[in-house]
């Protein structure tokens, strides 16, 4: 994200933190199709090393993760969101930094949950995210993205009520992980459910290659 636009989404949780925390503090483990999603990705990632859940809000599924024996810790750029997560999950490690700031070492990490976390990112800098995001995971590492999803070939912008945000193309994600050094693992689009916004959701899961030790500091 630009500073501007990190700065205005930062300020616009903190100011509906509590509320937000009240009201999805179970978001998505209650949806089956969501949830087996999260349960798969845990299941590739709980024995690969530490799991980073970025854009964690108030903690929720760093906490779920933790249960299938993940070592996940979080990280939001909302201080009023880390303040919740640590109340809600004492002894986890939640870090108030940006998602794509994440103080890991490169290629240190066995997954990456960014779960309705680029939502926000303008989709110019949507590339940027998943290249740090390649980054910070080890050979092997898995990717698994939740969005908004769209019917349409480019990213669109939506009504959100907290910040600014886009629903994405499945395909349109899918290539651009792609091309920032991911295979598709699976994918699920899912119409929304009676309590939803009436948009389709996808979640996209993705592998670092194996292979692929050396691409990064190629990059850097």
């Amino acid at each position: 994200m630009t500073a501007s636009h990190l700065d205005d989404t930062r300020t616009a949780y903190d100011g509906v933190a509590d509320l937000y925390a009240s009201m999805f503090s179970t978001a998505f483990l209650d949806m089956p199709l969501d949830l087996a999603m999260i349960n798969a990705f845990g299941q590739l990632t709980r024995d690969a090393g530490p799991v980073a859940d970025l854009g964690c809000g108030p903690g929720h599924l760093t906490g779920h993760l933790r249960s299938l024996g993940c070592d996940a810790f979080g990280a939001d750029a909302s201080a009023e969101m880390i303040r919740i997560a640590r109340a809600a999950h004492p002894g986890v490690r939640f870090d108030q930094v940006p998602m794509t700031e994440a103080d890991v070492p490169d290629g240190s990490l066995g997954g990456v949950l960014a779960w309705y976390s680029i939502i926000h990112t303008p989709p110019a800098q949507v590339p940027e995210s998943l290249a740090a995001f390649h980054r910070m995971l080890a050979p092997g590492g898995h990717l698994l993205l939740g969005f908004f999803a769209s019917d349409t070939a480019e990213p669109v912008p939506y009504d959100h009520k907290v910040a600014p945000a886009h629903r994405w193309p499945i395909d349109r994600l899918s290539a651009l992980a792609a091309e920032a050094g991911f295979a598709e693992v699976a994918r699920l689009r899912r119409e929304h459910g009676e309590n939803e916004r009436p948009y389709p959701h996808g979640h996209l899961l993705a592998r670092k290659s194996a292979e692929d030790g050396d691409r990064d500091g190629a990059q850097a």
